[in-house]
């Protein structure tokens, strides 16, 4: 075998276990995306609920001080407020873990691939001038 023929094989080889070890390294990337984004709807979700009992609370509160009976109007209003910033901060916290998650692209091994091409083509035009 020449030295031309065993460097070509030798780059096959490399090549391969190149886009193996990326298509790897990808997929691990989107799993995570993936965690990111599922965490954040979750959160969104939770967020919903508070706010719905929040509003329930609320209703309540209405109620009763319509109804001038004693201050648990108070109570109900105070407990709605509270819900009503829980809601807030598991919205805000959905939000950015939503944001971080998108766009779900595997923007790490794209940025290696690139990388890994202009080395390849570094490495070739140095055996060119050779």
């Amino acid at each position: 075998m020449t030295d031309t023929q065993k460097l070509v094989s030798d780059l096959s080889e490399q090549v391969s276990r190149l886009v193996k070890d990326e298509l790897r390294l990808a997929r691990m990337e989107l799993t995570e995306k993936g965690k990111r984004a599922g965490f954040g709807a979750g959160l969104f979700g939770a967020a919903g609920i508070a706010a719905f009992f929040g509003g329930a609370a609320l209703v309540a509160a209405v109620v009763m001080l319509l109804a001038l009976v004693m201050p648990g109007w108070a109570a109900a209003a105070i407990v709605a407020g509270a819900l009503f910033v829980v809601a807030a901060l598991l919205g805000l916290f959905g939000k950015n873990e939503v944001k971080r998650a998108t766009p779900p692209v595997p923007s790490e091994t794209i940025a290696s691939v690139k990388a890994d091409i202009d080395a390849v083509k570094d490495s070739a035009k140095e055996r060119t001038r050779r």
